[in-house]
């Protein structure tokens, strides 16, 4: 019922004329993949290379998010689930700032990365598939989250006892295990030239 009372306010300043003060279009750069894959690395390498053409950003990752605005989550599949609702929100609303915003989480259910791709407009959601192998991604277990999971002192754990259901059909694929961070980002870079994104003619 509460739902009759909430009537959003319309201001006069559109996404458009944002992203038109910016000179450039904005989107969400949807990083996903296993613990140690390289997201957050190769996601904070773009913004940087972004910074530096003037392109306005921000990075969303998995551990400045759960110690703030979802730190109440824990990581059940329900919990999961609320956790890519909310990132999914607030990647909406820079996207609707102007601003490309890099959001990177293992979000390993293939309908949860739908849901955020259904919430903004079509072009406006580029899933990045950080494709590299479990045994690369254990051997790396910076955090020793592997190591523990594999003692059982974590459940639920993406790739252990956890599933990760890969992207079907992403716009880019980055495989660590074979490329090097900065192919990595020239790749995604010139993605997002070719599709116009950040095309500052």
């Amino acid at each position: 019922m509460k739902e009759k009372f909430i009537i959003p306010h319309r201001g006069k300043v559109k996404k458009e004329d944002r992203q038109k003060l910016k000179g450039h279009k904005s989107a969400i750069l949807w990083f996903t993949g296993l613990s140690g894959s390289g997201k957050s690395t190769i996601a904070h390498a773009v913004e940087e290379k972004l910074y530096q053409m003037g392109i306005h950003t921000y990075v969303l990752d998995g551990d400045n998010v759960r110690t703030g605005l979802n730190k109440d989550l824990g990581f059940s599949p329900e919990d999961r689930k609320e956790n890519i609702r909310r990132i999914g929100e607030v990647s909406k609303l820079f996207v609707d700032a102007g601003i490309i915003v890099l959001s990177a989480f293992i979000s390993p259910y293939k309908k949860d990365r739908e849901f955020v791709r259904n919430i903004v407009d079509d072009g406006e959601f580029i899933e990045i598939y950080v494709k590299c192998p479990i045994e690369v991604c254990e051997s790396r277990d910076v955090k020793g989250l592997y190591k523990k999971a594999r003692e059982g002192l974590i459940k639920n754990f993406t790739g252990i006892d956890d599933p990760y259901e890969e992207p079907e059909n992403p716009e880019i694929v980055i495989e660590t295990d074979k490329e090097t961070v900065e192919e990595s980002v020239e790749k995604i870079i010139n993605y997002l030239k070719e599709k116009g994104y950040i095309d500052l003619k």
